[in-house]
């Protein structure tokens, strides 16, 4: 029997997906480096969870063994550095673009299938590839026959490379069967931090004196909203959910970035634009909605 969506499942994987979306935002209101904003985000987020297991009174720690331990502190300095790319993306072109740079992920997890995994790609998956590749020649703006600014290519350039980042989280995510979400996102949250903290120590890259209250709190938002809770209500509605749901709820989180950057901070994207967004996007939906034949 086909298990039913909770509707407290439903509304917490809306909200997490709302709260990421806008996360965008709230990086173009915080005038810091996105180092110390990554990492700042890593340690908040970590102590958050940590808490919020306690609070409910379960088990974090299991035992893990070595390898796994390596892996989970692995895709979480990637975690870090991937976070750092997508925060610059913000900083040098629009937020839709950095978002639907971000997005193209799913479609490197698709093509470096076959040779990590050893799986073949299904000619729906190739197909959905193929479009999404094309979707990102149009956001460029290469379609619409000019040349974007230095400031717009380092964007995408920042976004796809957090693309390659993040794929390569759910590449090692895959090697990882069987242990529990929040102790998994714990450690590779603690992991992205303690990575960044060396990196700030050797830059001199900190949280300016002078930065001012309103932002501060933007900071903790980020931190604990964006990070801590977004993740405690995304893991906590997973076993409420169809598999097949929270594959398409988790589209809502580009979308609403698009929506959002529009409305708060007046960005516009060209008719190519939302041919390239509507392409990216439908194409990792259905790729990633696949029904299972088996």
């Amino acid at each position: 029997m086909m298990q039913k969506n909770d509707k407290k499942s439903l509304l917490m994987i809306l909200l997490s997906m709302f709260i990421w979306g806008n996360v965008g935002i709230f990086r173009r209101m915080i005038p810091v480096s996105s180092a110390v904003l990554a990492c700042s985000r890593g340690i908040i987020g970590t102590l958050f969870l940590i808490l919020f297991v306690k609070v409910q009174g379960k088990r974090l720690f299991y035992p893990l063994r070595k390898r796994q331990i390596l892996l989970l502190c692995l895709s979480g300095a990637v975690m870090g550095v991937n976070w750092i790319l997508l925060f610059e993306a913000y900083n040098y072109t629009s937020v839709s673009t950095a978002t639907l740079c971000y997005y193209m992920a799913p479609t490197i997890v698709v093509l470096l299938s076959p040779i990590l995994f050893r799986e073949p790609i299904t000619l729906r998956k190739g197909i959905c590839a193929a479009v999404a590749v094309v979707g990102m020649v149009f956001v460029s703006g290469v379609i619409e026959n000019r040349l974007p600014s230095i400031s717009e290519i380092k964007g995408v350039l920042f976004g796809l490379g957090a693309a390659v980042l993040y794929a390569s989280v759910v590449i090692i995510n895959k090697k990882l069967p069987g242990i529990d979400p929040f102790e998994k996102t714990v450690i590779q949250l603690g992991s992205s931090a303690l990575v960044l903290i060396p990196y700030l120590l050797v830059t001199g890259e900190r949280i300016p004196a002078n930065l001012s209250g309103t932002a501060v709190i933007m900071l903790l938002i980020v931190g604990l909203v964006h990070t801590g809770i977004a993740y405690a209500m995304y893991f906590g509605s997973v076993d409420g959910l169809q598999a097949q749901t929270v594959a398409i709820l988790s589209y809502l989180d580009p979308i609403t970035a698009l929506v959002l950057s529009a409305l708060v901070l007046h960005e516009k994207m060209t008719i190519y634009g939302v041919i390239g967004a509507v392409l990216i996007i439908g194409a990792a939906l259905v790729s990633e909605t696949e029904p299972d034949r088996k």
